[in-house]
């Protein structure tokens, strides 16, 4: 351990790691849908929006100041699941295929704008581009990592420059007095409710990250928690500085709904106009899609090695490369392309049964205390019982909210939809347990064995 020292990440890397993660896609896609629903309070939405997220994800927050997880999210939800939920946070790898539809959608709507002739063929060009973007993971994703840390600045650019030509041409006495639909809180307390679900997939991004890092985290109980705090600090202030600047240059009727391309052309000569709509907007989704198709690579293969899916998922080509599981991906990821849902749909049917997930475990966190006293005194947050207890508890309301409000505003195919993916993740789970192919002492060993290493990584 000694001679890792040197080499651990201390706050600041975290930080800078954590604002990579944090800053993506979402601020790009969803912003103008935030603005529909709510008008100019769209500012507070996402400042208020990143620390609402953070509770969503309490747990996130709340395990890593009292256990050294070198597993990161998967350690913590094995330590926190029963049997059964943790085949539904296993089947719900695939349910995230959804989610890559939204980024082909997404880069679909960028395309349109620089090349209008495509809006006839919108279904086409998503559909081939998610092909060809699965077809790349055939050969592996080496590249991924350099391609990340160089959109990362292309996109902090991007956003720096947005705010910058944006900001003077913002009548903030125009802004703050404005009526109607473009005013403040357009749809009352619903609509404000609305936006901070939708913006949700935006603001999600700040635990994410720095936990995977505890193995390689200079004294990760307080250095984790202290960055994840200080990221949500600096997005709510980036989110809030974007929104100020989307939501007052141009009327609510142009902005609704629309990617920030329509800001964008309003603010920018042509030749930075192009750089931010490629670099930025399209540059940083299809970065985000390559990084979470390499992602799920081996999340497919556990859930396959575990059981949840039959044997035969398990094979793979010499290589590795688990084709039949990343197939069923795809075929999962392709449905929302065909059935024409738009993003915020396809946000809704992921964020919805993530959000019912981190209901569960961030109750589960409740019993921690007792459950390791010796690690709750050895926490580096000093808060009381009291406390942790409420931010349990309000964790728990803040992720059942965005699952609400997300999906009454789904029509209702969507909302049948989501049911289904819901039913199916608690039926396919119990389906798996109830054959012998999951056996749950193999759960509870794997538990044990997670929790073992937790306590040894800190002696």
């Amino acid at each position: 351990m000694k001679e890792e020292k040197g080499k651990k990440l201390g706050l600041w890397n975290i930080v800078g790691l954590g604002l990579g993660g944090a800053i993506g896609t979402g601020i790009f896609v969803l912003l103008g849908f935030g603005i529909g629903y709510t008008g100019r309070s769209i500012v507070p939405v996402v400042v208020i929006g990143c620390f609402f997220m953070l509770l969503a994800y309490w747990y996130n927050l709340a395990m890593p100041f009292m256990f050294i997880l070198e597993g990161g999210d998967y350690s913590m939800k094995a330590m926190l699941f029963n049997p059964l939920m943790t085949g539904v946070g296993g089947w719900m790898v695939i349910v995230n295929a959804i989610s890559t539809s939204g980024y082909v959608i997404a880069i679909t709507d960028y395309l349109c704008v620089l090349f209008p002739s495509l809006n006839s063929y919108r279904t086409i060009c998503s559909f081939v581009m998610l092909t060809l973007f699965f077809l790349s993971t055939i050969r592996g994703s080496r590249f991924v990592t350099i391609l990340e840390n160089f959109v990362t600045i292309v996109l902090v650019v991007a956003l720096t420059l947005f705010v910058a030509f944006g900001i003077g041409k913002v009548d903030p006495t125009a802004f703050f007095n404005a009526t109607g639909d473009g005013g403040f809180f357009r749809g009352g307390l619903p609509g404000f409710l609305s936006a901070i679900a939708v913006m949700g997939w935006a603001c999600q991004g700040t635990t994410m990250a720095p936990v995977s890092m505890a193995a390689v985290t200079e004294n990760p109980k307080r250095t984790l928690p202290v960055g994840i705090l200080i990221i949500t600090v600096i997005l709510s202030v980036i989110y809030g500085l974007m929104a100020y600047v989307a939501a007052g240059v141009l009327p609510y009727e142009q902005i609704a709904g629309a990617n920030l391309s329509v800001t964008a052309q309003a603010i920018f000569p042509k030749g930075l106009y192009l750089f931010f709509v490629v670099g930025g907007g399209i540059g940083a989704i299809a970065s985000s899609l390559l990084g979470g198709l390499a992602m799920f690579r081996y999340p497919l293969l556990h859930i396959a090695e575990d059981g949840w899916l039959p044997k035969v998922f398990k094979k793979t080509t010499k290589d590795g490369y688990p084709y039949l599981s990343y197939l069923v991906f795809y075929l999962v990821g392709v449905i929302p392309i065909l059935t024409g849902m738009n993003i915020d749909s396809v946000v809704s049917l992921v964020m919805i049964p993530s959000m019912l997930i981190n209901i569960y475990v961030n109750l589960a966190c409740l019993k921690l205390p007792e459950r390791y006293p010796e690690q709750w005194e050895k926490r580096s947050i000093r808060m009381g019982k009291g406390l942790y207890s409420v931010c349990c508890v309000l964790g728990a309301l803040c992720a059942g909210m965005v699952a609400f409000n997300l999906f009454k505003d789904l029509n209702m195919q969507n909302a049948i939809i989501c049911s289904c993916i819901i039913i199916a993740l608690l039926g396919l789970s119990y389906w798996r347990l109830k054959i012998g192919a999951v056996k749950k002492e193999d759960l509870e060993l794997r538990k044990e064995q997670i929790v073992k290493a937790a306590l040894a990584a800190e002696e």
